[in-house]
């Protein structure tokens, strides 16, 4: 089974910066195809921020020029840099892993708020 722990939420103020990490691990090893960051606000659904592979990025729109992923393959490790945020970007960030047999894991959550 794997876990993924994540860190680095808080509040901040328009304008500022806040970095998340996050770390997947399992009893019996992991190596992830693809790791990455999802965002929900209330009354919203679940949305990509950006996803990093071997190969390629893809960031949405929204966050593009602002946010910044980086990965630490040995450590099975993401993290994401944030700047210039805007109280739109605040949600529960979630971390996601993909193995590759191909299943999806999550991590519990992390809130982040952007006050105007």
């Amino acid at each position: 089974q794997v876990q993924l722990v994540e860190s680095g939420g808080g509040l901040v103020q328009a304008g500022g910066s806040l970095g998340l990490s996050c770390t997947a691990s399992s009893r019996g090893g992991f190596s992830s195809s693809a790791m990455g960051w999802y965002r929900q606000a209330p009354g919203k659904q679940r949305e990509l921020v950006v996803t990093i592979t071997a190969g390629n990025t893809n960031y949405a729109d929204s966050v593009k020029g602002r946010f910044t992923i980086s990965r630490d393959n040995a450590k099975n490790t993401v993290y994401l840099q944030m700047n210039s945020l805007k109280p739109e970007d605040t949600a529960v960030y979630y971390c996601y892993a993909r193995s590759w047999g191909g299943n999806d894991y999550w991590g519990q959550g992390t809130q982040v708020t952007v006050s105007a």
